[in-house]
């Protein structure tokens, strides 16, 4: 049950809370922000690992993604083989016009060439100029920073347990292996030694 003039005084309560902490202003833009790693600045491609597959453009909802692209043919690796024809990238956009940032097309990219950046001091007075083209995405791709370590409770990837369980396989062989070879190194010079002996007069008698 409240009481008449409740409200003002859990009013009050807060301003007198607040008036007790100190204030904090950011320094921007003489004072960069500390950008969570995660944060959705603006994407970058790392053009390298781009194979023109077009699964961005088609899974971008608002189709803001712009690809332009030409086959070419590749000769033969040896002798005799046939020739192969392969994908060349020629456009690669995006319009941050018309981005809302989901980063579906990060998400289901199969051959990680895009990338979130913190990035985000890239406004335009023109909406037109909001349009990045593959040269300006790819100078964002270097201020991706580096993944986040991985918590030490976690599960290890499945790629890496297989890897490292045929590495100890491997080297589990090599160790009985060498084990091995070892005991028949051992048996070998026991036997040359008994063999070099000379008999002893008397002996066994």
């Amino acid at each position: 049950m409240s009481f008449p003039g409740s409200g003002l005084a859990k009013g009050l309560a807060v301003t007198l809370r607040t008036m007790t902490k100190r204030s904090v202003t950011a320094q921007y833009p003489d004072v960069q922000p500390d950008l969570p790693p995660r944060t959705r600045g603006v994407i970058g491609l790392f053009e390298e690992n781009c194979t023109v597959c077009m699964l961005c453009a088609r899974e971008c909802p608002d189709w803001c993604i712009y690809i332009d692209s030409h086959k070419e043919t590749v000769p033969p690796a040896a002798p005799g083989g046939r020739e192969r024809s392969r994908n060349v990238l020629d456009r690669f956009a995006i319009d941050f016009a018309l981005c809302m940032y989901c980063g579906i097309c990060i998400e289901v990219c199969p051959f990680d060439a895009l990338f979130w950046s913190p990035e985000f001091e890239y406004a335009e007075t023109d909406i037109h100029e909001l349009t990045h083209e593959r040269d300006k995405l790819r100078e964002w791709m270097w201020t991706v920073p580096e993944p986040p370590a991985l918590d030490p409770a976690a599960e290890e990837p499945k790629e890496l347990a297989a890897a490292r369980k045929a590495a100890d396989k491997l080297a589990a062989q090599q160790q009985a292996e060498a084990e091995a070879a070892q005991a028949q190194a051992q048996a070998s010079e026991q036997e040359n030694a008994d063999q070099d002996r000379p008999d002893t007069p008397g002996e066994g008698t």
